[in-house]
Formats: C-alpha cells, structure tokens, sequence
C-alpha cells in the first residue's frame, strides 16, 4: 500500500473497537493469530467501514441495501496515488485547501473517494453517479457529515450514454478526474465475478454475500466492460482538454492497457503516466493523461 495509507499495517481490531463500539460485537478471534471479523456477513463489514472512515472524520456512513460496500485502503491508496501525480507538478509538493478542485466520476451510493480526499488533503468534489439512488445516499452522507458537506458536490448524470458532457461545463476547471469504472461486460460476468469470490464461503454465506454486496448493473458491468468504458472517457476527454489537468482512472485488468494506449494515441495528448497499485493478492493500477503541458499544469496549481 502507499506509505501515507492509514491501513498499510492491516486493521487494529482492537483500536477499531474502541473508535467504533458497534464494532466490537462482530470481532472474533483469527484461526491462524490475531482477530478479524467475517467478512461474509454484511453488517459486520459495513461496521468495519464505518470504524474506517471514522479516523477520517466521518460521523455518518451508510448505503442502501445491494450498492457495493468498497474496500477504503483500497481507495485511499487512489487518493494518495493523485495526490503524489499531483505533487510531480508542483516541486514534489502535494497541492492541499479546497481550491484543488477533483472530480469523481461514478462516486456511487457510498461517496468514498470524496470524503477520503476532503479528510486527508483537504480538497473539494464534484462527485458525479447516473443512478438516482445513489445520488440521494451520497447526499444523505454529507447531510450526516457537514464539515465535507461544504465541500463535496454531488452531481446526478441524466444522460447515461455520456461521461461527461450534461454534468459539467466545458468552462469549469478541475486539477484531476478519478475514476473507478465498471468492470464487467455483461450481467452474467458480473454474477460469475462474484460467485468466484465467494466460492469457498458457505452456502448461507455466499447467498448472503451475493445479495448484500453484489453492486447494481451500473456498478459493475457496462456494454463492452472495463475497456469499452475507458476507451469513453478517453474519447470524452480530448473534448473538455482543459476541464481537468490530470484524467485518471483505475484499471483492473491487464488486457485493458492494450486498448488504453491505443486510444491516447488518438488524441493530443501531452504526457501519460501509470501506476500499480498492490493490496494483499489484488493488483491493479492507475493509468493517467493530461492535454495541458507541465508549464501550464504547474501555473494552474500555482493559481489553484
């Protein structure tokens, strides 16, 4: 995990626990050593993330039943990653306040992105989703969480087939995109993705795991997947060239990189950047490309 990672030593239970007293009923005793929880059972894991996301400041966390309940080291990692692409603008500093303006697109019911990034550099959102429930839960978090209220905008993308054009303008400026984009290409390798996680659990707990954390459609699957979907953004991207000094998005699956440079290959692009990222046996990495060239991304940082 990245060095500035609050969980690259793994989850102190124990400390947890005692952050989070509702945490407490759901920890057990490890089979190898130590104590962990099961992460099977739905509760317990969105009682961990709330213990999680309470270092960080965050009083009031919830999502909707069946919206996917993300992995925080796993983007916070992402964050600390922009931050660092970032500080490579900027004499090696990281750009901190609210006027280092990010964009999550797809920030989903749980709005994780946004709130790790306000507590750890104190940047401001715009958070984008298509799906209205989600829309209306991220909403709901900031209500619960008014000091990132001030600072996180949630923006709901009426048109699906787009990215980015109808949710922002063309005259609006932001320092970087994130992106965490759908990774399957059908229902059916979605469902099959996830029965491949769960195959050792019991059958009670791989029909409860299923249910709880599958993600909807739009999470976790798009016509023509992970490259389909990147290749979009990329596309969308050299029409806002100057919205953003740095797109970013997460990519998964090896096979995708192969498409990705294929695309930034035709587009003006001024300079590219990839970076892995590594949590336990998963590794993926973050792939980042920016029209503007580094005189112009180091006097927008100056001014931002």
């Amino acid at each position: 995990m990245h060095p500035r990672n609050r969980h690259r030593d793994g989850y102190d239970f124990v400390v947890f626990a005692e952050r989070a007293p509702e945490l407490a009923r759901f920890v057990k005793a490890h089979p190898v050593a130590g104590l962990t929880i099961d992460f099977s059972d739905p509760v317990a894991v969105m009682t961990l993330n709330r213990a999680l996301l309470r270092d960080y400041g965050v009083n009031h966390w919830d999502i909707p039943r069946g919206y996917l309940c993300p992995g925080v080291p796993g983007r916070a990692d992402y964050v600390h990653t922009v931050a660092d692409l970032l500080g490579s603008d900027h004499a090696g500093q990281v750009p901190i306040g609210a006027s280092v303006r990010m964009l999550d697109i797809g920030t989903g019911a749980n709005c994780v992105y946004p709130l790790v990034g306000h507590a750890e550099y104190g940047w401001s959102f715009v958070a984008t989703d298509i799906d209205l429930t989600a829309i209306t839960s991220a909403r709901a978090i900031l209500t619960g969480n008014q000091k990132f209220a001030a600072h996180i905008e949630i923006r709901s993308q009426a048109y699906g087939p787009s990215i980015l054009f109808g949710v922002i303008d063309k005259k609006e400026r932001f320092t970087a995109s994130i992106c965490n984009p759908p990774f399957h290409a059908s229902a059916e390798a979605a469902s099959a993705g996830t029965q491949r996680k769960v195959r050792n659990l019991g059958s009670g707990q791989r029909e409860r795991f299923v249910l709880n954390f599958g993600g909807q459609s739009h999470e976790l699957w798009c016509r023509g997947g992970e490259p389909a979907f990147i290749k979009r953004l990329i596309d969308e991207s050299a029409q806002f060239p100057e919205t953003c000094v740095w797109y970013t998005t997460l990519v998964s699956k090896s096979s995708t990189l192969p498409v990705i440079e294929r695309a930034l290959k035709t587009i003006p692009v001024c300079e590219t950047r990839q970076f892995d990222l590594t949590q336990g046996q998963k590794k993926s990495r973050i792939v980042a490309w920016t029209f503007l060239a580094r005189e112009e991304r180091v006097a927008r940082l100056d001014v931002d």
